[in-house]
């Protein structure tokens, strides 16, 4: 019989394994083999930065694909935006971060096309309802004067993030997402502000309406080898008019249909349907890449390095309470 150091040395070693195995990459994807018969494997980790614009350049008119020698000419473009500019030229501009820290890509997605957006056949994001665009008008003009904290766009109060809500568009840095997959749910880790989307394949019917949720509601379903999500429940938030990195408008009718397939072994290939009849004249729709990363997700830990909100919080109210300046004699 083994004593209690040994169960000890035991246990430890067991716990060793479990979390060496956590970081193993799959060579390739592989079947994930369910109850009902073999289905494509999505686990690992994937990232979907482009240099493929979400929406087409005015610039580009009607043209839904480059040219290969146009493709060319624009991935060497969108290189040379990732590199710092020089000292000189630095100190007359203004930027948030140097280039290490942006993720935009490099590279045009394998189709060509001149952006993300495939429907309408313009490339562009449908107009907003005047309701909606005044509401977004009012949503920006509270971004750039905030009285309080819930002025702030959800990102800024770590709340929530584009990359994670559906449609799950690029941003220009930590556009990446592990995902793990078991018979009954699809779960995506996403990177900005460490949101967990859990996408249900046990049920097909969503909540009750009366729940609201930051990512919604998502259930998903198999046609072939295709995974088709429907996403709806979500909450009005108020920040999702005119955030930065991709809320475009959308509302509490916000309801979307994703579609997540294999290409290869390392590319998966994603595309979204946006239907909300409250906020856009027309529905719209889109599609990108993303390919596999040998890299690790690390915890994001947004509120935790977040002294920006509560230093600009704390300054205005100190100018609220400074004392007028005296009247000159």
């Amino acid at each position: 019989m083994m004593n209690e150091c040994d169960k000890r040395m035991t246990r430890q070693k067991l716990a060793f394994a479990l979390v060496a195995v956590s970081f193993v990459r799959p060579a390739a994807a592989q079947s994930h083999v369910s109850a009902a018969g073999p289905r494509p494997n999505f686990e690992g980790i994937w990232n979907s930065a482009t240099a493929t614009p979400l929406e087409r350049p005015a610039q580009l008119k009607d043209k839904e694909f480059f040219t290969p020698e146009e493709a060319v000419n624009w991935e060497r473009r969108a290189a040379t935006r990732l590199q710092d500019p020089k000292p000189e030229a630095a100190t007359k501009t203004f930027a948030s971060y140097n280039a290490v820290f942006y993720e935009t890509g490099t590279k045009l997605l394998k189709s060509l096309r001149t952006s993300i957006i495939t429907d309408p056949p313009d490339g562009k994001i449908p107009a907003l309802l005047p309701a909606a665009a005044a509401e977004k008008s009012r949503r920006l003009a509270l971004l750039r004067h905030p009285r309080s904290a819930t002025d702030l766009g959800l990102q800024d109060q770590c709340i929530v993030f584009p990359t994670a809500v559906a449609p799950m568009i690029p941003y220009i840095y930590n556009s990446n997402y592990q995902i793990v997959q078991t018979d009954h749910e699809v779960m995506m880790n996403v990177e900005m502000i460490h949101d967990t989307r859990i996408i249900r394949l046990d049920r097909q019917s969503h909540l009750s309406p009366g729940v609201r949720l930051w990512l919604g509601d998502s259930v998903g379903h198999w046609e072939g080898s295709t995974l088709v999500v429907d996403t709806t429940n979500f909450n009005d938030g108020g920040g999702f008019f005119g955030d930065a990195g991709g809320m475009f408008g959308s509302d509490r009718n916000l309801h979307i249909v994703e579609r997540f397939s294999l290409l290869d072994a390392d590319t998966i290939q994603y595309r979204f349907e946006v239907d909300d009849a409250t906020a856009f004249t027309r529905p719209w729709k889109g599609e990108l890449t993303w390919t596999r990363s040998a890299g690790r997700i690390f915890e994001y830990a947004c509120h935790e390095g977040n002294y920006a909100l509560p230093d600009l919080l704390n300054g205005a109210r100190a100018l609220e309470h400074a004392e007028p300046s005296p009247k000159k004699q």
